[in-house]
């Protein structure tokens, strides 16, 4: 299997995500540019990194969204393939349309650069199924645009859908507004669109994939991916 990485200008987890997907899982991946036109080989799974696309000016990933990439990334998508934004790649998805929302600023108007709890709400998607349902998972975000927000009638659609992947929560999985970091509604730390092949995320799995770097509970979502795949399910090209 392939895993595509997607580099617009600004963007900095590309190489993490890259060291993770070659050296840890020992996959096949590649950098994709964001001036490509169309991907130059087949791939399982695309991933968009986080970073500060085109320097996050006008608003995070409003500008990285009509890169030439994003159409193929999108038709991608509509066939089926698999979709991982992590942090700015979040931002990217709902800009571009592939998820619904949008993002605000911090509660308290700060980048914030630290480690959290979230709890997995969903371990039913492509991207999670190596996790336990309700399992907590201790893991890095960094972001100044990370309060997700959407209207009432698209929360309810994502609540009733099953859609909301991770939530914000203690260490204990108790889910309150003071383990919420940033102000995102309903402690929303990630969601997966309705037919369950894109998925965004806050929070960057890429960062703690190995013991080295204090625990290793990110590699499971790559590890999730790899194992949907060997399952043989379709997927785009």
């Amino acid at each position: 299997m392939r895993f595509g990485v997607v580099v617009f200008p600004g963007t900095s987890g590309e190489a993490d995500c890259y060291h993770v997907l070659k050296e840890v899982m020992g996959s096949e991946v590649d950098y994709i540019w964001h001036q490509s036109i169309k991907f130059e080989k087949e791939y399982d799974c695309i991933i968009l990194p986080g970073g500060f696309s085109h320097g996050d000016y006008l608003r995070a990933g409003s500008i990285a969204h009509f890169a030439p990439i994003m159409e193929q990334v999108k038709k991608f998508a509509q066939n089926g393939g698999l979709v991982l934004g992590i942090g700015n790649g979040f931002q990217i998805l709902t800009e571009a349309g592939l998820l619904p929302g949008a993002f605000l600023r911090n509660k308290d108007l700060k980048f914030i650069c630290k480690e959290v709890y979230v709890r997995v709400e969903n371990n039913e998607t492509p991207f999670t199924n190596n996790y336990e349902q309700g399992q907590v998972i201790n893991i890095p975000i960094a972001h100044g645009e990370g309060s997700y927000f959407c209207d009432e009638e698209t929360l309810e659609e994502l609540r009733a859908n099953n859609q909301i992947v991770l939530r914000y929560s203690s260490s204990t999985g108790e889910i309150k507004e003071n383990y919420n970091p940033n102000g995102s509604i309903d402690n929303i730390a990630s969601i997966i669109n309705k037919e369950g092949n894109v998925l965004g995320m806050m929070p960057h799995p890429e960062r703690c994939a190995e013991k080295i770097l204090g625990n290793d509970l990110g590699k499971y979502f790559f590890t999730s991916i790899v194992k949907w795949l060997d399952g043989g399910a379709n997927h785009g090209k």
